[in-house]
Parts: structure tokens; C-alpha cells; sequence
């Protein structure tokens, strides 16, 4: 039985105020939508210190809690061609202790605080840092700053962690998913760490110990990094703190990292895996970053063309069609450049008609604008999706980091359900002729080489590539 559509946009998410009303009799029409209600920054307050670590305070909410989060301004992006997951290795590393207190220590003294103490590396940036009751952000603002700057980093544990990372590569390399994201990736930025997903495990197996702690110091420091607290605190207290515990902080190192440029790689490449039930499926090619002036207008264009439930090709390929589950498009940012994709996983012997609707909905929008009420739709579930998203001390915590790495000001945030509810059909059609150009389309697929791939050759040349192997 296909999955049935369910009526989300009608529900003016988060950002409509709908008042109580009692429910419509049969015939009658539903309560007319409310204002559209912009997100409201709180009051901030940042301030630099002298070695520039930047500090920023958000009081918000009434939980007695708050978020206290260190970002710095190092991750993937950092790695050079041979030593993928350096980043992640030496993350796991820091997270082993200090030179003080071991790395159960360290956990227990955020369970003593009602919260706990965790770090993520990602492609641009690495963040440390957690949740504790109120009065304990002072505590956590030292606690995060002795992790950082008195890492341990013992050689004894080195080869575990190691370990953990190869089996982990195991598993990626055995995920369709993450495969066709690979290949679609080295192909849009070659020669360069966004490009970059998959390590080898010889690969992991020579990232020295050497190596992680060079990589520590070089990219472990203050400058360009970013204090965060929101929610509940005293800020007397947290200030002192942030002085206190990071204003002796010095660290030499290269913080520059290499700057990308998207290709226009318009290939079809095959990925085999043979016997495969479904084809996985990417779809893209670069756009405009957060920091253009058409990122709003193309974010409500994706969400309408493909990026939510109620999306032309999601209502094409998953609910007419029955040819995949779960369709997706999205706009995925980094610094100083973009990418929309879209992605399905479909059953192999329909690749190629899933393909020529998805091809079908890109043109159809580059023809002609939307009508005026299916937008208004999506306009209100973006807009409300936004305000939801950014209604926790978390939430607000990222998006000031989102702010922080594109280059953006805090009116990015403040006037984006405006932005967003000012896009017009005519600009979602000019944003799918300027953007959305199939003829410049990389597109990925990893399958059954003995039913997909035959398929395919009707869209062009194919060139087959045998899996990433661990």
C-alpha cells in the first residue's frame, strides 16, 4: 500500500497565531491563517578577549538551565589528503581525560552539574561543551576550557580509538547511502577536504600519535574560536569565568584552511553493487552560499521542488508513483559554498522512470511559476519550521555559529520569516532557471549493475566505479 500524504502544510507550523476555535462543521470553510510572526533574537551580549577568543551571553527561557558551548574554528576541512578522520581521531583523543582529572572524572564532574560534557567534530567546526543547571555555568565554562587546552591525549589508548574508527569505516563502506554521498562529493570538490568523506583503513592505521597531537596544537586555540552561553546564568559570574579560564590562552598554528570552488561535474557515475534490491540516488550541483543574497529564495524553492512532505517530487515519485519512501532535497552549505541534491533510494527496476520525473518537476518548475497557494504553503511551513527550530537554548546556540561562519549579521535570523514569506512564484521560477540546470547535473547512483546501469545509459554516458573499500 503507498503511503498517504498527510496534510502538514495545513497546519501553519509554529509561526501562525491561530486562535481557539471550535470545530468547522461539515462544509465549512477552516479558520483563515494568522499573521506571520518573525523570530525574535534575544538581547545578546558579546565581547572579545584580548587573545580572540569571542565570549557571547543569550539569556533565554525560564528552565533553570543553560547551554554552554566552545566552537572552534577547526574540523575536517583542516585534514590534508592523507589523513581523513585526523579531525575525528584526535576529537576522540581530547575526550580521554586531561591532565588533571581522567576521562571518567571529567564525566562524572558534569553529571554533578545535571548535565554532561561532549564533543563534535564536523566539516568546518568542532564544538565541545553541554547542558548543566543553571548555576553550574561558570563550573562547565572551566570544565570545557581544561578539556581543550590540558587534553592528555594518551598514546596508550590511541590504538583502541583507532580501532573503533575502522570498524566504523566498515560499516560506511557497506551503507548505499554513504557510498553514493562519497562519490558525490569527491566529484563536486576535488582536491580538496569537502571532497574528502572516506578514509582507507591503512589510512587510519598510520595517523600517529605524532600526527594527533600536531594536529592539536595547530588547530586547538583562541583565535577565531567562539564561547557561547544561553539560557539561565548569572553573567557576572559566567564572564569572570570565561576570563578566568581563557584569557591566558595562547596557542601558535595555521588556522587557515583551503578555500573551495564547487565544479560543474556534469557526469553520471555508476557506483556497482551488485544484486542490489533498491538504486541510490544524488542528484545535484553547486549554488549560491548563505552568504548570497538569493540563499532565502533558494531554500523556499528547494523545500517546494523537493526539500519537504509535501514537495512536487516527493508527491510525484513517493506518493503517485510508489517508486521510493523517502525523497529528499536539501541545500547543504559550507563556507563560501553550496550544493543542492536530491536523494531517493529507489527500486532498481523503476531508476530510470524515478529519474525522468524527478527531471520532469525540475523543468516543470523552470517553466512556470508556482500557483500562489501551493507557495503560500510552503512559505508558512518554512517559516514556522524555522521559529520551532530556534526555540531552545541549543537552537539559538546554533544558529548564532551558523551566523559566525558564513559572515552573517544577527539580521539574517531576525528578518528571515519576512525574507521567506516575501519570495514571490516568479522568483522561485527565476531561482529554478538560474540554479536548477539539468544539462549541469552531476548525478550519482549506486545499484545492480544488471538491472539499474542499462537504464541509465538512456541519460548519457555512464562511468562505472567500483565501491569505496575499507
Amino acid at each position: 500500500m503507498r503511503p498517504r500524504r498527510r496534510a502538514l502544510l495545513a497546519l501553519g507550523i509554529g509561526l501562525l497565531a491561530v486562535p481557539s476555535v471550535a470545530p468547522a462543521q461539515d462544509g465549512d470553510a477552516p479558520p483563515p491563517l494568522g499573521e506571520p510572526r518573525p523570530f525574535d533574537l534575544p538581547e545578546t551580549e558579546r565581547f572579545t578577549l584580548e587573545n580572540g577568543l569571542t565570549v557571547t551571553l543569550v539569556p533565554y527561557g525560564r528552565t533553570p538551565k543553560a547551554t554552554v558551548r566552545l566552537v572552534l574554528p577547526t574540523g575536517n576541512v583542516d585534514e590534508a589528503a592523507d589523513e581523513i578522520w585526523l579531525a575525528d581521531l584526535t576529537g576522540d583523543l581530547v575526550q580521554e581525560g586531561t591532565t588533571s582529572r581522567d576521562a571518567e572524572e571529567v564525566a562524572t564532574e558534569a553529571a554533578a552539574m545535571g548535565g554532561s560534557l561532549s564533543l563534535g567534530v564536523g566539516t568546518d567546526r568542532t564544538s565541545v561543551g553541554g547542558d548543566v543547571l543553571q548555576e553550574f555555568a561558570p563550573d562547565m565554562v572551566r570544565l570545557i576550557a581544561d578539556v581543550v587546552r590540558n587534553p592528555d591525549l594518551p598514546a596508550s589508548e590511541l590504538d583502541r580509538l583507532k580501532d573503533d574508527r575502522i570498524r566504523r569505516l566498515s560499516v560506511s563502506t557497506r551503507q548505499p547511502g554513504t557510498l553514493t554521498r562519497a562519490e558525490f562529493l569527491e566529484r563536486l570538490y576535488p582536491d580538496h577536504p569537502y571532497g574528502r568523506m572516506l578514509p582507507t583503513t591503512a589510512m587510519i592505521e598510520g595517523l600517529s600519535h605524532d600526527r594527533v597531537r600536531t594536529f592539536w596544537e595547530r588547530h586547538y586555540g583562541p583565535d577565531g574560536a567562539h564561547l557561547y552561553i544561553a539560557g539561565r546564568f548569572d553573567a557576572d559570574a559566567v564572564r569572570d569565568a570565561a576570563g578566568d579560564a581563557f584569557e591566558d590562552w595562547t596557542a601558535e598554528g595555521d588556522q587557515a584552511a583551503p578555500t573551495a570552488s564547487a565544479a560543474d561535474a556534469a557526469d553520471i557515475v555508476f557506483v556497482e553493487r551488485p544484486d542490489a534490491s533498491q538504486s541510490t540516488l544524488h542528484l545535484g550541483l553547486p549554488v549560491v552560499d548563505p552568504s548570497h543574497e538569493d540563499y532565502v529564495a533558494l531554500q523556499v524553492t528547494n523545500a517546494l521542488l523537493g526539500g519537504s512532505f509535501a514537495s512536487r517530487i516527493t508527491g510525484n515519485i513517493r506518493e503517485d508513483k510508489g517508486y521510493t519512501y523517502s525523497p529528499q532535497s536539501s541545500v547543504s552549505s559550507r563556507y563560501r559554498t553550496a550544493y543542492w541534491v536530491q536523494t531517493a533510494d529507489v527500486t532498481s527496476d523503476v531508476t530510470g522512470p524515478a529519474l525522468e520525473e524527478i527531471f520532469h518537476e525540475i523543468e516543470r518548475l523552470r517553466s512556470e511559476p508556482p500557483p500562489e497557494e501551493e507557495l503560500d504553503g510552503i512559505r508558512n511551513y518554512l517559516a514556522g519550521l524555522f521559529v520551532l527550530q530556534n526555540s531552545s537554548r541549543g537552537g539559538i546556540v546554533g544558529q548564532l555559529s551558523f551566523l559566525d561562519l558564513h559572515g552573517l549579521t544577527e539580521s539574517y535570523l531576525t528578518g528571515y520569516v519576512d525574507r521567506v514569506h516575501a519570495v514571490t512564484p516568479e522568483e522561485v521560477q527565476r531561482i529554478a532557471r538560474t540554479y536548477f540546470r539539468p544539462d549541469d547535473m552531476l548525478l550519482v547512483v549506486t545499484g545492480d549493475p544488471e538491472v539499474a546501469l542499462p537504464q541509465l545509459r538512456s541519460f548519457g554516458t555512464v562511468e562505472v566505479v567500483e565501491p569505496a573499500a575499507p
